[in-house]
């Protein structure tokens, strides 16, 4: 007990509740009231509470609880004051509601409670409730204006499912779309020192090289890589090479871009009928599309590796990332695992 002596004042956090389960020790080993509040340097009725509360709660009731309220308790906005707050930053961009921008910051939030209710926050103490509301801070998803929602709807219902049962009865299901390329680009990031930004060098001269990818769930890619502008002439070249490597019927599907839907390549298709068919994305929607992660993770790649100084530098390291990701099924599997493509794989 002598490691307690001293003012209660000065004790740590843990120390009030050793010193409560020694006090009410004492008093049941028969020591007296005053002898044990002079030991402890704490007041007869200090050591008359620990008695009643061992005697109503045993030895649990003596032990320490948190301090300060509890989570939640006198908020300055009432629970549903609360969720409609958080409604409105889920259902609506600032603009909508008469704020500046596309994008929520906490004082753009502030300032909507502000109207709202007439109440203001400080950042810190919104970023609270913020917390408690379940939202994080997060880069956000892009979507062109020009989509039809209607139209997504049709695809996930109605237009997926039927392709996806025709494949299924012909053994085909392949995904593609054009991907392009430009010597100049930089993408990812680098470590450096705070404050000063890395420098990445580059040739001056600006030059590009196209590609073209079709991927399947079963971790097939098959691709092509070109120097000249993506047109029908190309698309034809690609699909004849796409159906002489199977040995069954070809369901690929494409965005609306003009050479996918042109006279040449419906012609070269209507004498093709039985090796491949093509089917149509909704417009304006490249998420739906497990190949757009392909494009993706092209472009991602090839800054680790040797930057181009040429064109046929860049369609060299081009064909060298595809070629990798063919003898990487389950990285071609996982891009069917993206939150806006899993439809694809799921039932």
């Amino acid at each position: 007990m002598s490691d307690l002596a001293g003012d209660a004042r000065t004790w740590s956090p843990v120390a009030p509740e050793a010193a409560r389960l020694l006090a009410v020790s004492a008093l049941l080993e028969g020591r007296d009231r005053a002898e044990v509040a002079a030991l402890f340097k704490v007041s007869v009725r200090a050591v008359d509470n620990w008695w009643a509360r061992w005697q109503a709660g045993g030895r649990d009731a003596l032990l320490s609880r948190p301090r300060g309220r509890r989570a939640g308790e006198h908020q300055v906005l009432s629970e549903v004051e609360q969720a409609a707050v958080r409604q409105a930053v889920l259902d609506h961009i600032p603009c909508d509601l008469g704020l500046s921008g596309q994008l929520w910051a906490r004082g753009l939030i502030g300032e909507l409670i502000f109207r709202l209710h007439r109440v203001r926050f400080t950042e810190p103490g919104l970023g609270k409730y913020l917390k408690r509301w379940g939202l994080t801070f997060q880069r956000p998803d892009k979507r062109a204006v020009e989509q039809d929602a209607e139209a997504v709807r049709v695809w996930h219902e109605e237009t997926w499912p039927a392709i996806r049962a025709k494949a299924n009865a012909e053994k085909g299901e392949v995904l593609a779309d054009q991907v392009g390329i430009c010597s100049d680009q930089v993408t990812g990031r680098t470590w450096g020192a705070k404050g000063t930004t890395p420098v990445v060098r580059r040739t001056g001269n600006r030059f590009s090289v196209n590609a073209m990818s079709a991927i399947s769930t079963k971790g097939r890619m098959h691709f092509m890589v070109f120097t000249e502008s993506f047109d029908a002439k190309v698309m034809c070249r690609f699909l004849a090479r796409l159906v002489g490597s199977f040995d069954h019927k070809v369901h690929l599907i494409v965005d609306r871009h003009s050479a996918h839907r042109s006279k040449v390549v419906r012609a070269w298709l209507s004498r093709h009928k039985d090796q491949v068919e093509l089917h149509f994305l909704p417009s304006y929607s490249p998420e739906l599309n497990p190949d757009e992660l392909v494009n993706a993770d092209l472009k991602r790649s090839l800054p680790h590796t040797h930057r181009a100084r040429n064109q046929p530098e860049l369609a060299a390291e081009t064909r060298r990332f595809f070629r990798r990701r063919q003898r990487q099924p389950h990285i071609v599997r996982g891009y069917f695992g993206g939150r806006h493509v899993r439809y694809v794989i799921d039932e």
